[in-house]
């Protein structure tokens, strides 16, 4: 069949018009979905994707690269070991092993969490157990709670919260327990917080870190009579601060009496993998359930921790989350199962041993240190050794002390707990930075305040701690008591001479670790209080640099960052040879200058001001006398002209000149005589700390000299030069112990009053401060 040509063509040309239309659609919706993909889709994720090397390169730098920049701060990786690479295989092979088909799945992560739930509980001496695996370690704690609940309430599951409603349930937790622990499970729970009870620790008998189990039992008793129901006990066996062990064999008991569930946590759990554990720790095998954090112990990375439980109906565990019936979940013990497996029972217990035997090298060593109060549990086994500074004083001085105490009641005495709390923050703040090694950190206790924490357990396997790291920590302490003693002895010397030294205020701050914060007082002359702030900020930040700039050994900063005064000068820790008499005049006469230096540039700018106002006045009064002298024809352009070539007119030139010494006006007639311009007057030189004057060759400042010293003694040295003066005028035929008659004793005094003269003479010619006769009488001849 024919089709005419111009139909044939129409729909050629449309074929084409329609392309091109949806070829021009198609390029408008790319460049869209391209803008779309440049605005909003994050960096990393545009485009096809990127290769393996960048993306590691870029996990290693988000690793090393903020560290490497602050060189300042020591930055110290966990000692991950091959154990560690185990664990960390673990966590692959997990992920691995989960793409398996169902029933190889359920099969091998059965394997896996019973092999694992044996081992822990043959390690740790608690038979027929379960095990929980879980990444939290308060979450093992908290589902224990439910397991409780479910038993305890056995219409829970259906009727809800209206259960809890008609009998409420008490949790009791120790006082020493962590901090947060309740509140937590109150809140996971959905508990209100008055089903919590903290149980207060031993205040006359026993540890002050233990369970009061006598005012438990009261505890327990009132809230059975008020109706309400008794649940679970959380007890320690090494509790977060001091690391002491609860009684928990009386513990036990008292549960079993309620029919309470008793469950234990804390560090010391870890000895019971050791030979010998003491009885206070291996009454935790009686207990329902205990928490274990090996990864810690063991220095295993991204473990969890293990919580083992006694329960005989699985229904109710599988309800509290104890179990699961997913296979994925019961991969979790993977890295436990290699871990245990490379380290073997050898191996863990070295581990567990080496830290035991960490605390007791550093416990040896403290109890030979004067001024360093221990509280440790056991001292033949104790895991954790706590331990503060505190000056010892005599029989003597303790009687004045506590009598100081008592009756004049000073403030450095009523504030002495504030202030040992801040000096030992500063120590253990110190031996951290100095030996990082040693994983020594700063707890708060309740009855101690503030100490120092050595807990290897905790720490030693995974910073590597070794016995020469507890021998440099102990040399580092043993420079530190002597800092911290002179700075407590001399902070009460400083605060008197601040107060007596006019100029100075005296700052308390009990939160500072050193010798004391002063703040130069500025007189304001009826300033307001914004610009009186200014100078205050002015002087004292130059004060600041001014001492900074001294030749000393001492420290002055700004004080903290966050906390601390403002306008003042914080001195930091000092020695027992500080001249504390020197510092404070030092810092009273600079702040004086720095003070004067400001008064006189204000005053100066004053003077300035006004000297050019009357230098105005007279050169205006100066150029209308002139034109009186000249007459009015000598002020015409051509005729002043002609009339000073016919008769010129001789005139002195009168200039002002300005003394900034003196302050005043002066004319210049005396230049234009002379032909050179005076000098004036030297203003005196600023008097400075007499004190500062007297310092030895390579003494640094604020330091005094010691007698038993093995330096020089001024003191001696003065001392030692009258004894030679006195034997060079005694006679020559006089011997050290004949007397002298009365005509040698007149020659004597005579020759002694020669020999004045002599030196004096001597003095003054080699004194080069003095200006040579010679050259003043040439400067008066040439003046």
């Amino acid at each position: 069949k024919m089709m005419d040509p111009t139909l044939a063509e129409m729909g050629k040309n449309l074929n084409e018009a329609m392309k091109m239309l949806e070829d021009n659609q198609r390029k408008v919706e790319e460049e869209n979905e391209k803008k779309y993909a440049r605005k909003d889709i994050p960096g990393p994720l545009q485009g096809s994707g990127q290769d393996m090397v960048s993306i590691l390169q870029l996990v290693q730098n988000l690793m090393h690269g903020e560290e490497e920049e602050e060189t300042s701060q020591s930055y110290r990786l966990q000692n991950v070991g091959e154990q560690g690479h185990m664990a960390l295989l673990g966590h692959s092979l997990a992920a691995y092993i989960s793409v398996l088909d169902r029933e190889r799945l359920r099969k091998l992560t059965t394997r896996i969490l019973s092999d694992t739930t044996l081992w822990l509980c043959r390690l740790f001496r608690y038979e027929n157990g379960s095990a929980y695996y879980h990444e939290d370690d308060r979450e093992g704690l908290l589902k224990i709670c439910r397991l409780v609940i479910h038993t305890r309430y056995e219409d829970y599951t259906l009727e809800g919260f209206n259960v809890l409603y008609s009998k409420q349930p008490v949790i009791y937790i120790s006082s020493a327990a962590r901090t947060g622990l309740g509140q937590a499970l109150c809140n996971q729970l959905g508990l209100p917080l008055s089903c919590m009870c903290r149980v207060p620790c031993n205040t006359m008998f026993g540890s002050q870190h233990q369970m009061d189990v006598a005012l438990l039992d009261r505890l327990i008793k009132d809230d059975v009579e008020s109706g309400r129901l008794p649940l679970l006990l959380v007890a320690n066996a090494g509790t977060p601060g001091a690391g002491h062990t609860d009684k928990l064999g009386r513990l036990k008991e008292l549960c079993e009496q309620h029919k309470m569930w008793l469950h234990v946590e804390g560090v010391n759990l870890a000895t019971l993998a050791l030979g010998y554990v003491s009885s206070s720790v291996l009454a935790a095998t009686k207990c329902d359930s205990m928490t274990l954090t090996l990864g810690s112990w063991l220095g295993l990375p991204a473990v969890p921790a293990v919580t083992l439980y006694r329960h005989e109906d699985p229904s109710l565990s599988l309800a509290a989350g104890l179990t699961s019936s997913q296979p994925v979940e019961k991969l979790r013990a993977l890295p436990l199962w290699l871990s245990l497996q490379y380290l073997g029972h050898d191996g863990i217990v070295e581990r567990i041993k080496h830290a035991s035997q960490l605390s007791q090298r550093l416990l040896e060593n403290l109890k030979n240190l004067d001024n360093i109060k221990t509280s440790v549990e056991d001292e033949l086994s104790s895991p954790v050794v706590v331990f503060k500074f505190f000056q010892e004083y005599s029989n003597r001085d303790q009687t004045s002390h506590a009598a100081q105490a008592s009756t004049i009641q000073h403030p450095i005495i009523s504030n002495e707990g504030h202030i040992y709390d801040t000096f030992n923050q500063w120590l253990g703040e110190q031996l951290a930075q100095l030996v990082p090694a040693s994983g020594v950190d700063v707890v708060e206790l309740e009855d101690e305040g503030t100490c120092v924490r050595f807990s290897p357990l905790m720490t030693s396997a995974v910073l590597g701690t070794e016995m020469q790291d507890i021998d440099q920590l102990v040399d580092c302490l043993k420079m530190k008591i002597p800092v911290l003693t002179s700075t407590l002895q001399l902070r009460e010397e400083f605060e008197q001479e601040v107060r007596r030294t006019v100029g100075l205020l005296y700052i308390e701050d009990l939160g500072w670790p050193g010798l004391g914060v002063v703040r130069y007082n500025y007189h304001s002359d009826g300033k307001n209080d914004d610009k009186q702030e200014k100078e205050l900020e002015k002087i004292n930040t130059e004060l600041l640099k001014k001492l900074n700039e001294l030749e000393s050994d001492l420290t002055f900063s700004l004080g903290p960052e966050f906390g601390g005064q403002k306008n003042c000068v914080y001195i930091g820790m000092v020695t027992e040879d500080l001249d504390v008499s020197e510092l404070v005049e030092t810092i009273a006469a600079t702040g004086k200058e720095i003070e004067e230096n400001s008064r006189l540039l204000e005053n100066m700018t004053e003077v300035v001001r006004k000297g050019i106002q009357e230098a105005q006045l007279q050169l205006q009064k100066a150029n209308e006398e002139r034109l009186l002298e000249e007459g009015l024809l000598r002020q015409i352009p051509v005729v002043g002209s002609v009339l000073n070539w016919f008769s010129p007119f001789q005139a002195s030139p009168k200039g002002r000149t300005f003394n900034l010494t003196a302050g005043s006006l002066e004319s210049t007639e005396s230049m234009y005589v002379s032909k050179a311009q005076g000098t004036g007057s030297t203003p005196p030189p600023t008097p400075t700390s007499s004190l500062a004057k007297q310092r030895l060759p390579g003494q640094k400042a604020f330091k005094r000299s010691l007698r038993n010293s093995d330096g020089f003694s001024e003191t001696s040295s003065i001392s030692h030069c009258d004894d030679l003066d006195k034997l060079d005028q005694r006679p020559p035929n006089l011997s050290p112990g004949q007397e002298q008659g009365p005509l040698e004793m007149e020659r004597a005094e005579e020759q002694k009053e020669v020999a004045q003269v002599k030196t004096d003479t001597e003095d003054i010619h080699s004194d080069k401060s003095l200006p040579d006769c010679t050259k003043v009488e040439d400067q008066a001849s040439q003046r």
